[in-house]
C-alpha cells in the first residue's frame, strides 16, 4: 500500500482514494459532462460528507473551501438535472443537501423554490422564499438578490 521512492513514502498508485473518486465524479456532474444514473443517492450522500471535519489544521481550511465548492456546485447542477427529468423527489433532497451545506446560498434555496414550482406547489416555494429572506435580514442584514425576487412575483397572482 505504502511505495518508498527515495527519501519519500507515498500511497501506492493501486490504492484507491474515496475523495479523489468523488471529486472526479462532482467535477463531471458540475460541468454537466455526467447525466442522472439512477445512482444518485451514493453520490449525494457522499457530497453531504465534510473534509476531515475533525482535524484542525490550519492548511485544512483551503483544501475545505475548494471541496465545499465543488460539492456545492455539483448538488445544484444535479438536482437541476434530476429536475429537468422531472425527478422531483431526488432533486429537492439533492437541492436541500446543498443549502444544508451552505444555508446562505442564494442559488440553492432558488433551485428548491423552483423544484417546488415544477410540482405546482407554489406555496411551499413562496414559503421557501419567506424562509430565506428572513435568514438574510436577521445574519446579514440584506435582502435576496433581483433574480430570487424575480422569481418570487412572477408567482404572484396580478
Amino acid at each position: 500500500m505504502i511505495e518508498v521512492i527515495g527519501q519519500s513514502l507515498r500511497l501506492s498508485p493501486s490504492v484507491q482514494v474515496d475523495m479523489h473518486d468523488v471529486s472526479k465524479v462532482a467535477g463531471e456532474v458540475a460541468a454537466g459532462m455526467r447525466a442522472p444514473s439512477g445512482l444518485e443517492t451514493k453520490l449525494v450522500e457522499d457530497l453531504r460528507q465534510d473534509l476531515l471535519p475533525e482535524w484542525p489544521e490550519d492548511w485544512l481550511s483551503l483544501e475545505r473551501d475548494r471541496w465545499d465548492q465543488l460539492r456545492l456546485h455539483a448538488l445544484e447542477a444535479l438536482a437541476q438535472q434530476l429536475q429537468a427529468i422531472q425527478q422531483y423527489v431526488p432533486a429537492l433532497q439533492t437541492a436541500l443537501a446543498a443549502v444544508a451545506i451552505d444555508p446562505a446560498r442564494e442559488t440553492a434555496h432558488r433551485i428548491v423554490m423552483e423544484v417546488h414550482i415544477s410540482e405546482g406547489n407554489v406555496a411551499s416555494a413562496l414559503k421557501c422564499y419567506q424562509q430565506y429572506r428572513n435568514l438574510l435580514e436577521r445574519e446579514f442584514n440584506i435582502s435576496p438578490s433581483p433574480q430570487m425576487k424575480e422569481l418570487v412575483e412572477e408567482l404572484m397572482p396580478r
